[in-house]
């Protein structure tokens, strides 16, 4: 509606057309190859392509944005198809458009940009090695009638066939994979995929080549989409769903809005996160009932369609209705397609998610980064995605939080600091005695709420006043509240009183909600320290508590 509003033109309608169709062809292959490897079939990831994609571009935030299947979802949804089946799968898709949608409507678009950078990059290095080693079996040809799911004993495997090579179809694969990657390399702008996949069909077919193709894999792929339908849905199958209904809808989440930034920054142009949400679980609502599977932006589709001049969501519409007409009439060209030839494919996917430049630079970076990195991406592959995402981001949490509480300084040594301001002379000059002077620095929150009270202990015989410097305290969080109460209360106890320097808005905030905010006779305000040291003396002069 805002492109609409803004005035759409003819040439603008013809540029988005040819990008649409360059996204298509880029498109076509990876849907195929992403479907199988996820334990399903080439189709879905077509239909996944078709309908998500138009819904993406049609109701999402960014302008630019492409979407369908991705890599981030195959090691989710091979597990959950071989756990629960594939109306188990479409429960938990449909699952995680509504909690997608949720997010959206309540404005938690932004929280995504705080997942730690370790963590992303672990869990998607992690999907990478997963990938890749799902693919070693149709590449070479071994003869395993089912490969194990876990990635151990899946190599014991694979080591235990090495003997069964099929020579032709290595052939084929690497003819494949050096087709993308000299293309990469000398033609970036040919769509790499798609002629290794013409070149080796093509192959297979003229020579005769005794190598699986997906005909002989798949032999009723059905043309054209299924009509909508809402799978089984069961109290015990949402139950059981619904840990793998938030694991897609935050890979969804994270890999839209990445993808949105990176679009943003490659068309200048500014997405809308929350709306960008809805779009994405409104496409996985209805990519589950076309029996599709999860989808989400793309950044490889997306960086393609604005390398080919898209301007606006319409590309990301053509691009899903070329793919549309592919599977109304070209879906019986899929049977030519080599399984080695989209396992070359796959295996590029993986390089591409793997990041590995990125990976070794954050080797580089302090042992609490390295620790979230390796552990994330350990667990991804040896143990399970969910399983490393609340580990991953726990521990990063747990370490943010350690250092945060590093930096926090309550300070009774009146040392002046040179880079504040003239408030901040050295605290106990010209106090006078039974004033005591305690300066925090930093955002004040459970993870050093004790320091205040063991300070308080430090101190010794009790003074008649307590000045607390808060000046440079940003932020006071509930459990700060907690320990800053029960400070004034054993103050109090011991016959002291407390005057609150400098608060900024929000701790005085918080304050308030407790019914700390207001002077008492245990707690009095000051504006700054000058203000308090002054209030002090009347204290000390008085016998009764002032009024303020």
């Amino acid at each position: 509606m805002t492109v609409l509003r803004e005035g759409y033109a003819p040439a603008t309608f013809w540029r988005d057309a040819i990008a649409g169709l360059t996204v298509a062809i880029v498109a076509l292959p990876l849907a195929m190859a992403l479907g199988i490897a996820s334990g399903a079939s080439p189709d879905k990831g077509l239909v996944t392509a078709v309908v998500a994609g138009f819904l993406i571009s049609a109701l999402g935030g960014s302008r630019v944005q492409v979407g369908g299947p991705t890599g981030a979802f195959v090691v989710v949804i091979f597990n959950v198809i071989a756990q629960h089946g594939y109306d188990g799968l479409l429960v938990a898709t449909l699952l995680a458009g509504l909690i997608l949608i949720a997010a959206g409507v309540f404005r938690l678009g932004r929280l995504i940009k705080y997942i730690p950078h370790p963590v992303v990059t672990g869990f998607t290095a992690g999907i990478a090695v997963i990938i890749a080693s799902s693919q070693v079996k149709d590449f070479l040809g071994l003869a395993i009638d089912k490969v194990p799911a876990d990635f151990i004993p899946k190599w014991q495997a694979y080591l235990g066939a090495i003997s069964t090579i099929h020579a032709a179809t290595v052939a084929v694969g690497a003819g494949a994979l050096a087709i993308i990657i000299v293309l990469r390399k000398f033609a970036p702008k040919l769509p790499g995929f798609l002629i290794a996949v013409v070149v080796s069909s093509v192959a297979v077919a003229v020579l005769k080549l005794p190598v699986d193709t997906i005909g002989s894999r798949f032999p009723d792929i059905p043309a054209g989409l299924p009509m909508p339908a809402l799978p089984a849905i069961s109290l015990a199958k949402l139950n059981a769903v619904l840990p793998s209904a938030f694991t897609i809808a935050f890979l969804a989440g994270i890999e839209a809005l990445l993808s949105a930034v990176v679009a943003d920054g490659m068309a200048g142009t500014r997405h809308r996160s929350n709306q960008e949400l809805i779009g994405q679980g409104v496409a996985n609502l209805g990519s589950a009932l076309f029996g599709g599977l999860p989808a989400t932006g793309a950044i490889a589709r997306t960086a393609t369609n604005i390398r080919s001049g898209a301007k606006t969501p319409v590309a990301g519409i053509m691009h899903a209705v070329f793919l549309l007409l592919f599977v109304v009439f070209g879906v019986k060209l899929m049977a030519f397609v080599p399984m080695t030839a989209l396992a070359a494919i796959l295996f590029m996917v993986a390089w591409g998610m793997s990041e590995y430049e990125r990976f070794i630079a954050l080797l580089r970076m302090p042992n609490s980064d390295r620790a979230v990195l390796l552990l994330t991406f350990g667990l991804t592959v040896l143990v399970d995605l969910t399983v490393a995402i609340g580990v991953g981001v726990t521990l990063a949490s747990l370490l943010f939080m350690t250092h945060m509480a590093e930096t926090v300084e309550v300070d009774a040594s009146g040392t002046q600091d040179p880079d504040v301001d003239s408030e901040d002379v050295h605290q106990r000059d010209a106090l006078p005695a039974g004033v005591e002077v305690f300066r925090i620095t930093g955002p004040f929150f459970f993870g050093v709420a004790g320091e205040l009270l063991d300070t308080l202990r430090r101190v010794g015989q009790s003074p008649r006043v307590i000045i607390l410097r808060m000046r440079l305290v940003p932020l006071l969080d509930a459990s700060g509240v907690q320990a800053l109460g029960e400070f004034i209360e054993q103050a109090h106890i011991a016959g002291a009183q407390v005057v609150l320097s400098g608060v900024q808005q929000q701790p005085k905030t918080m304050l308030e909600r407790v019914r700390l905010g207001g002077h008492s006779d245990k707690l009095f305000y000051a504006a700054d320290f000058a203000n308090a040291q002054a209030l002090a003396l009347r204290l000390l002069e008085s016998p009764e508590p002032p009024r303020p």
